[in-house]
């Protein structure tokens, strides 16, 4: 076989580092985007923000100017003008110009919003004290013995987040012998004194705060409650009673059968049922060690006195970057020095990262355009107006591929006039209709539990008779669907749900 050379042409796709850091930054949440931006800053000496403000003075001084972009109020007609106002970053920037006709490039497209009416709001902090950290603290502050201050250490290291006791009496006099024997001056004779002391904790534990801590059950801790609250009312004294005695018939709500145990009437038992639905089931999440998880919507959604929906994008909780003028200057055409090459290589990756910014601002600003035009129902009527919409149907529209769909819909957030939604939040499923139509899994999620607030709660509607009403509206659906809808949004089934009239 004789060997020979040969000229092929053929086309491939390259993961440059740039299409790589314009992928990274598009599925960025809000918060890690202000991150990585303040680690471009920091790293990136010919990268800086205008006036040289931080982040932090960024989102409290966030008084930029809003170009909004214009949805026409209807679905049918929909106009988005998506052109973004910014300055576009040169392939081939030239070295030796003047760079104050540079300027600077904001980051997004548009800017932030006003929010000076809650910047004299300040935010002091939480506490990151435990449930644990609070008994021993009221623990701290008793006047007991060093044994029963152990008992005590054991029986809340025993507490769960909710609040209650996880180990019987027995278990802690065992732990208890096991972990303070220089405390017992004869455990042979100690057994039965020490079981008798550790209930006592155990009781003195239950006078803490919250109410109905340290109970070993429901039951216990709703008693704690009641027995807390000095009111005399024969309410009162009777909700109490059903507690302690009528528990297992008030947990299957069977209503009837304690009304003729305890011989009141409805009107009675109603009082008294309301004042048991009063009281704290889980009295350890009271005091929880979970911090609070702020959001920060990408894009804001409002309606104008013409009826015009407006999208705009959110751009107050990071700063408008710019090229350093001043380190650009040194750069030298012709000089291969270490130290021209690094401002060069600098250079090139802060171009690079702005129009990486400006990538993603572009993408974001179309697709949540797109998004509003096609629920523009749902921003009018609300949930039971949502249409049915899945990724292909928005890929099509601006003619992206469904992943760069999924990415710029992924821990974003729209603030709209009915709440602050996450972007796949305004993706669902479809479900026939009779007439041959789809309708939205959201809305009939929405319409389920419209029906369920309308219901007669002494006799609430099953599975079967919601699917039978939905079915009355022109939605087939079936009673296993309506179950998972109905789980899906914490609603109880109908048993759960009868109370007296």
């Amino acid at each position: 076989m004789k060997q020979s050379l040969q000229l092929k042409i053929s086309q491939s796709l390259t993961m440059t580092p740039q299409l790589q850091q314009a992928i990274k930054l598009l599925q960025l949440s809000s918060l890690d985007l202000q991150s990585e931006i303040q680690q471009a800053l920091d790293s990136n000496p010919l990268l800086e923000s205008e006036n040289n403000e931080s982040l932090s003075e960024i989102e409290s001084n966030a008084n930029n100017a809003e170009s909004q972009n214009q949805v026409e109020n209807s679905s049918d007609d929909f106009d988005t003008s998506t052109q973004i106002q910014s300055d576009k970053i040169e392939t081939d920037l030239t070295i030796d110009t003047k760079w104050e006709d540079w300027g600077y490039v904001s980051q997004g497209s548009n800017s932030g919003r006003n929010n000076d009416d809650s910047s004299s709001f300040d935010y002091q902090g939480e506490t990151s004290e435990s449930l644990q950290d609070q008994l021993q603290w009221q623990i701290d502050m008793m006047n007991i013995s060093d044994v029963d201050k152990a008992i005590a250490t054991i029986l809340i290291d025993a507490i769960d987040e909710r609040g209650y006791v996880q180990l019987n009496l027995e278990d802690v006099v065992e732990m208890f012998a096991e972990e303070n024997e220089d405390l017992i001056e004869d455990p042979e004779s100690e057994s039965q004194i020490e079981l008798e002391e550790v209930s006592a904790v155990l009781h003195l534990l239950q006078s803490f705060e919250p109410a109905g801590i340290a109970a070993r059950n429901l039951q216990e801790c709703l008693l704690l409650q009641l027995k807390r609250d000095s009111n005399d009312t024969p309410s009162h004294k009777l909700a109490q009673k059903i507690v302690q005695e009528q528990f297992p018939l008030l947990s299957s709500r069977n209503y009837r059968q304690i009304m003729r145990a305890t011989g009141t009437s409805e009107l009675q038992l109603k009082e008294a049922i309301e004042i048991i639905q009063s009281l704290d089931p889980r009295p350890g999440n009271q005091i929880s060690q979970n911090t609070a998880q702020y959001i920060t919507p990408d894009v804001y959604v409002t309606k104008d006195s013409k009826g015009v929906w407006g999208v705009e994008l959110n751009n107050s909780s990071s700063p408008k970057l710019k090229i350093n003028s001043d380190y650009a200057s040194l750069i030298k055409r012709a000089d291969n020095s270490a130290e021209n090459v690094y401002l060069k290589n600098n250079l090139q990756d802060a171009k690079w990262f702005i129009k990486s910014l400006q990538s993603r601002n572009e993408t974001l600003l179309k697709v949540t355009s797109c998004i509003v035009a096609k629920q523009i129902g749902f921003l009018e009527y609300g949930e039971e107006a949502m249409k049915p919409l899945v990724l292909n149907d928005v890929a099509e529209e601006v003619e992206m591929h469904e992943s760069t769909i999924s990415r710029v819909t992924t821990q974003k957030y729209m603030h709209t006039p009915r709440g602050i939604f996450e972007l796949k939040y305004f993706f669902s499923s479809h479900v026939g209709t009779t007439t041959g139509g789809e309708c939205s899994s959201t809305a009939i999620r929405a319409v389920i539990k419209k029906l369920i607030a309308a219901e007669n709660q002494a006799k609430p509607l099953s599975d079967s008779k919601l699917a039978n009403l939905l079915k009355e509206q022109g939605i087939k659906v079936a009673r296993r669907t309506v179950a998972k809808y109905r789980e899906a949004m914490s609603i109880p089934p109908s048993n759960e749900r009868k109370k007296l009239i």
